[in-house]
């Protein structure tokens, strides 16, 4: 006996409309997102052997399949893509290095730990636009990962070591940091690792770290605030820097305010300049009292405690993995 279509598609969790365009589309395969399909161009069995069986062979068994595929190209031969071969040797755990050399291996930076001010600095250096086409500043930016400080900055016409020695130099002064006191964490740029900062960072005692090649987020302190820089509301969108000199001055104001003004929202909307000296300590306080005696005045509007004020303690950079879920103060907000 026959059934009816809707009670025939109920059985098979499918709206009789959704069988009926199904039908009408594409004849009735079976769309349903769980469903089990056939791929048409599914390696066979005898395929994945011959695969494995190439990528073994005395010929190609040194060879990646980056290099044999093209090398069976070359004897008129196709058995399946680079991917192919890539895939199957994953799968059958057979995807390692296959020469005597060992490929690069990058190690995460070690993790850097600031209980506070002028403990860790990380640098970077970033593009400021000239109004010749083509032609950029360099502008070198310093801060201070506890207090979000910048201190030091400076912008040069190229990107040298030379200029990076002099800027921790300047820097360093500036703050009275002493012998072993400074860790200064960058990345892998030729200005970072050049003989002249090397040579001045050993002569004044300051730690280098660097990040792993091409990672941008074993640095996002110096990350995040290029991005604040270049979305400030002064920063020329439009117009370009017409002199290096007008680049200064603009940079000038930008430090002042970002230092001095600049509510950081990762340190509870402060001033960094307030978490370097020390007075953010008394000034949460006072939030935090403000907010007690408005609790005792209104406590029908808290249903649980009054806002935290409290600052972290520590501000760690590159945590490692097993500590990585724990660090919510590495935020790298600005």
């Amino acid at each position: 006996m026959g059934a009816r279509k809707k009670k025939a598609c109920e059985l098979f969790g499918l709206s009789l409309r959704t069988y009926e365009r199904w039908k009408t589309a594409s004849g009735t395969i079976d769309k349903r997102r769980n469903a089990k399909k056939r791929v048409a161009n599914k390696l066979t069995k005898e395929e994945r052997q011959e695969i494995i069986m190439i990528a073994n062979s005395k010929k190609y068994c040194d060879l990646p399949p980056c290099k044999i595929v093209p090398l069976l190209a070359d004897e008129g031969n196709y058995v399946a893509s680079e991917s192919s071969f890539y895939r199957v040797l994953r799968e059958e755990e057979q995807l390692t290095h296959r020469q005597k050399s060992k490929p690069a291996k990058h190690k995460r930076p070690k993790e850097c730990i600031a209980k506070g001010p002028n403990q860790v600095w990380t640098w970077d250096i970033s593009y400021l636009p000239s109004t010749l086409c083509g032609s950029y500043y360099y502008l070198y930016f310093m801060v201070d990962i506890f207090s979000r400080k910048i201190v030091g900055w400076s912008i040069h016409e190229t990107e040298s070591s030379d200029y990076a020695a002099r800027l921790i130099k300047q820097a360093y002064y500036d703050e009275k940091i002493t012998q072993k006191q400074l860790i200064l964490h960058s990345d892998n740029g030729s200005p970072m690792k050049g003989i002249t900062m090397l040579g001045m960072l050993q002569h004044l005692g300051v730690i280098p770290s660097f990040s792993r090649p091409s990672v941008s987020d074993d640095n996002p302190y110096s990350e995040a605030l290029f991005k604040t820089t270049k979305y400030h509301s002064s920063y020329p969108s439009i117009k370009r820097f017409e002199s290096i000199q007008s680049a200064r001055q603009w940079c000038e104001q930008f430090v002042l305010w970002y230092n001095t003004e600049h509510l950081h929202s990762a340190l509870k909307f402060i001033t960094p300049q307030q978490r370097h000296s020390g007075e953010a300590k008394a000034r949460l306080q006072l939030r935090d009292d403000v907010y007690k005696k408005a609790q005792k005045r209104f406590p029908e509007r808290w249903s649980k405690n009054t806002r935290n004020w409290i600052l972290p303690e520590q501000i760690t950079l590159n945590p490692s993995k097993r500590k990585k879920r724990f660090y919510s103060d590495s935020s790298t907000k600005v």
